[in-house]
């Protein structure tokens, strides 16, 4: 994958396998900000969310699906398996040199009584 786009989907990797001081380390700049409605402002405050839900939920799994890369962001769509709930995710993240400076995280429930027979995926 030609610029950030490894990258991005490497950080996403390393969190959900639970190596996230190591991701948060290589991937992200910690004076950058994230715009998580249900997390307190700043990059101290996601990584302490994500080390929170890894606890919740050791055994979670990603699956990217698509990655799409504009300039110096980047997306990433993916299936996140947390136990039985699974969700569409969109994670978008903004570099700046090698490091993300912006962060925006997106998900829906894929529920089994879906409306739309085309899916989520």
């Amino acid at each position: 994958m030609p610029g950030h786009k490894q990258a991005a989907v490497d950080f996403l990797k390393m969190v959900v396998a639970g190596d996230i001081e190591a991701a948060y380390a290589k991937y992200v700049d910690m004076s950058g900000k994230h715009h998580n409605s249900f997390t307190p402002a700043g990059f101290p405050a996601l990584k302490k969310g994500m080390m929170e839900n890894d606890a919740q939920f050791p055994n979670k799994k990603l699956e990217v699906l698509r990655v799409l890369e504009d300039g110096d962001l980047v997306s990433v769509y993916s299936r996140l398996s947390l136990g039985e709930m699974v969700l569409a995710v969109n994670h978008s993240m903004r570099f700046k040199g090698d490091k993300v400076v912006e962060f925006w995280d997106y998900a829906q429930p894929v529920t089994k009584d879906l409306v739309n027979q085309d899916g989520l995926f």
